[in-house]
């Protein structure tokens, strides 16, 4: 059975990326880059779809693990009865190829090694033709794909698999690389094992120190940026919201998505997220990648795209894997891509508007893109759509997704004003507040003093907690105070904040999941905002704190199984972590920033 999501760690070299178990495994791995059909897909079902296992061969009667400091290079230790044996595994910077390394090394007595190596292309079903191509290094092709696997120890194949059992004593080291590239190409070449730790550590540390202290909590705000780094597709600048598919929502249950792709609903929060830092080359990287993947015929827009802005992500189902911990279906690709949400419109605008006030460059041909997206959105914003949450049941007049239609007209109308370009700001200045009215009849529930989810609707939405940090309304409106008491009393578990209750809104699946943190870290920039700072603090303590033992999230919790779930990690969550520290406890305040208004906790 695959181990709990929260016993992984991340590593990567910002181009693809692997998941490695407590226990020494590699379960999960996408060759070329994060959405390739070449990853092995052992997380998803069992070990027979592909792993990795460097570990003792005996039980361990204790593991520890971390990450270096401020690297993605991952220690783990393991002691056993007969000694202890430190674990390092790293993915270099690329070369011609993707590789991952691993060294043993054994630090006290002397420890029985078990390794085994399966490899599966094609989301584990396809098993490779393996050949011997010099002492201790091994080949194995199958179609396009060729991985080429060089150690520093004898392994022999068993059962459709290669293994190696060894002994180490203390002082001695092995070591181990698997490479990845075309099987039209000659093999990868050999890798010095040794010096190209020494480079990868000095990568991240050399990364790391660019950026800026964020107050007390800058240690899990350095390794929140670290992991959106690992997430970033170095080619493009595109970042991936998480470097897995289907890792459930709710344990056993079938709200299991494909999230190796790029969401426009990320855009502000990865920009405030990287300048705040100080990361204005990434920063940089992205916006260029969204100028790049929205370019086109306005009325094609779409939600995500791939790493390099493809927009064919058709949907499927991988009905070979039995899902992790039997969560089905296995979904590669994602259906929502095509679905029509108001809200990523809105969160275009502002982000090509924080961009302009952070001083990027290269806004000529942006401005263009943005009238037209203008244009077009003048045209369909009264049309009910799907929604921040992407439903797949009825389409409604979510009124987030009006708010963030009220946010790209308001931004147009700001950069006229402040930016040295031209439009039709009357028109716009108009539309902003018919919008801003109909908001306010239809999707305010003055009985219940409430922002509702949708038109006419009695159901609540953890998204109506960001009205106050777009700037929609100032967080002392009495309208805003009570839809913030409102999620406090209907939409928390044990404190912690639901998106919506899925027992009651017909989103198209059976209820049930987990509390999305996104949503609580949204909860403690609202106090933050109030002046409620130490509760917001105390909240973001809290969710802190659900991060595993090297500081990851995933994209929800389960309170009851006291477990993560959902992809891992989720750039999402880490997004609002650094937003959140930032609004706590750093002079760049994103709720500031979108809002245009004080936060009263300063």
């Amino acid at each position: 059975m695959p181990a709990p999501i929260e016993d992984y760690a991340l590593i990567g070299d910002c181009e693809t990326a692997a998941l490695v178990s407590r226990d020494g495994s590699i379960d999960w791995l996408c060759w070329p880059r994060f959405d390739s059909d070449a990853c092995f897909a052992a997380l998803l079902g069992s070990e027979e779809h592909g792993r990795w296992l460097v570990a003792p061969a005996d039980r361990a009667l204790k593991v520890t693990r971390r990450y270096r400091k401020h690297t993605l290079v991952l220690e783990t230790r393991f002691e056993t009865g007969s000694g202890v044996v430190l674990v390092t595994d790293f993915m270099p910077q690329r070369r011609r190829a993707s590789d991952i390394v691993r060294i043993v090394t054994c630090e006290s007595g002397t420890v029985r090694m078990r390794v085994e190596l399966v490899i599966r292309f094609g989301y584990g079903v396809t098993v490779p033709w393996v050949t011997r191509v010099a002492e201790n290094a091994w080949r194995g092709i199958g179609g396009p794909d060729m991985v080429v696997w060089r150690t520093s120890f004898p392994m022999r194949g068993e059962n459709l698999r290669s293994v190696a059992d060894f002994e180490i004593a203390a002082g001695e080291t092995h070591y181990a690389s698997l490479s990845y590239g075309p099987s039209h190409l000659p093999d990868p070449g050999p890798i010095d094992m040794v010096a190209s730790l020494r480079d990868t550590e000095r990568f991240w540390t050399q990364w790391s120190a660019k950026g800026r202290h964020i107050g007390r909590w800058s240690e899990a705000v350095t390794r929140s940026l670290i992991t959106l780094r690992a997430l970033i597709y170095n080619p493009t600048g595109g970042m991936v919201a998480a470097p897995t598919t289907s890792l459930p929502e709710a344990l056993g249950g079938e709200r299991n998505w494909d999230y190796r792709f790029c969401w426009l609903r990320d855009a502000t929060l990865t920009l405030l997220a990287l300048t705040n830092a100080g990361y204005h080359e990434e920063a940089s990287a992205w916006l260029e990648w969204l100028l790049r993947a929205v370019a086109g015929k306005p009325a094609q827009l779409q939600i995500m795209y791939g790493v390099a802005g493809e927009r064919r992500l058709t949907e499927w189902e991988l009905d070979w894997l039995p899902g992790y911990q039997g969560a089905r279906p296995v979904r590669v690709g994602n259906a929502a891509h095509s679905q029509l949400q108001l809200d990523v419109f809105g969160e275009l605008m502002d982000a090509l508007y924080q961009a302009r006030l952070a001083g990027i460059d290269s806004f000529d041909a942006a401005w263009q893109i943005q009238l037209q997206l203008l244009h077009h959105l003048e045209s369909v914003w009264q049309q009910p759509d799907c929604g921040i949450w992407e439903v797949r049941g009825p389409l409604q007049h979510f009124t987030y997704s009006k708010v963030m239609a009220w946010v790209a007209f308001d931004r147009a109308v700001k950069c006229v004003e402040q930016f040295a370009v031209e439009g039709p700001v009357e028109r716009w200045r108009a539309l902003r507040a018919h919008i801003h009215d109909e908001i306010c009849t239809h999707g305010y529930n003055e009985l219940r003093n409430t922002f509702v989810q949708s038109y006419q609707s009695d159901l609540l939405d953890a998204s109506l907690l960001l009205l106050p940090a777009v700037g929609f309304l100032p967080v002392d409106d009495n309208r805003v105070l009570g839809t913030i008491a409102a999620v406090e009393k209907h939409l928390m578990r044990d404190g912690f904040v639901m998106r919506y209750d899925t027992r009651s809104t017909e989103d198209g699946l059976p209820p049930g999941e987990g509390v999305f943190l996104a949503c609580s870290f949204w909860l403690a920039d609202a106090y933050a905002m109030c002046g409620r700072n130490e509760e917001a603090i105390a909240l973001f303590e809290r969710l802190s704190a659900l991060a595993n033992d090297v500081g990851l999230l995933a994209e929800e919790y389960d309170v009851r199984a006291g477990r993560l779930v959902g992809n891992f990690p989720q750039a999402f969550a880490h997004l609002s972590l650094v937003g959140t520290a930032c609004n706590l406890f750093h002079s760049e305040k994103p709720a500031e920033q979108r809002s245009g208004a004080r936060v009263a906790g300063r």
